[in-house]
């Protein structure tokens, strides 16, 4: 964990259900085994995941229900859903209302996001356009509005009070200065990414596909499976 504190209590945002299970999922169960309360934050429910006709509200309930289950698989709290649409995200006012919304409700020491500096374009799905937009807009939430009053002041009404999140970790940097080894917690990474059974095709599978990622990440600091970030404090 590169000597730094465990989290008290965390909220990881991502876009889709399944991105934070691929992305971070081992620190988080890591962390909840540790004693933290972990939350996470999904904008989208993910109903362009499937290519057929069946109503939004029943693909939503689908991909909602497995987020849930591989909520529990790493001993994190239920997840909030936003509903924002499905491949159409955007950095907008409202969307920044909401995840500062969630994190005054739940007050976190630490956010784990998508990294807002990933602009390569060289990996179609780390540069997805929700991923992009949501990496944004969560960048922009934590800093000034979550813990400036004078943002989104109808929060103030619902009991909201302006709360300060101290550090945020970004999933799957280009640059990475923190690595944590996951060997003990990647049967409970791939428990939830099986959780997601709309979506993972091959089960058995899995697993190879997500220790190959896992080691490569581990092989630069001698890790035997391992999740990189970027680690950035959060000004008061």
């Amino acid at each position: 964990m590169n000597d730094y504190p465990i989290p008290r209590r965390v909220v990881a945002i991502a876009a889709h259900p399944d991105d934070l299970d691929f992305g971070c999922a081992g620190t988080l169960a890591l962390w909840a085994r540790q004693g933290a309360e972990v939350t996470q934050l999904l904008v989208t429910s993910g109903d362009k995941g499937f290519e057929d006709d069946r109503p939004l509200e029943e693909k939503q309930e689908i991909r909602e229900r497995e987020q849930r289950a591989a909520a529990r698989e790493i001993g994190a709290r239920p997840p909030y859903f936003l509903r924002f649409p499905d491949g159409e995200v955007e950095n907008t006012p409202a969307l920044r209302r909401e995840i500062v919304r969630v994190l005054r409700a739940v007050r976190p020491d630490t956010v784990l996001t998508f990294d807002p500096a990933n602009l390569a374009f060289d990996n179609f799905y780390r540069y997805h356009p929700d991923h992009r937009a949501v990496a944004m807009a969560a960048y922009d939430a934590l800093y000034p509005a979550t813990g400036n009053r004078n943002f989104f002041p109808e929060l103030l009404l619902e009991g909201l009070e302006p709360h300060k999140v101290k550090v945020v970790y970004f999933i799957s940097p280009q640059q990475p200065d923190v690595w944590i080894d996951i060997s003990s917690t990647f049967d409970r990474k791939v428990a939830a990414l099986r959780a997601h059974a709309s979506q993972i095709k091959d089960p058995e599978a899995i697993a190879e596909y997500v220790a190959d990622w896992a080691r490569r990440v581990g092989a630069p600091k001698g890790l035997p499976l391992a999740e990189s970030f970027r680690r950035l404090e959060v000004p008061d």
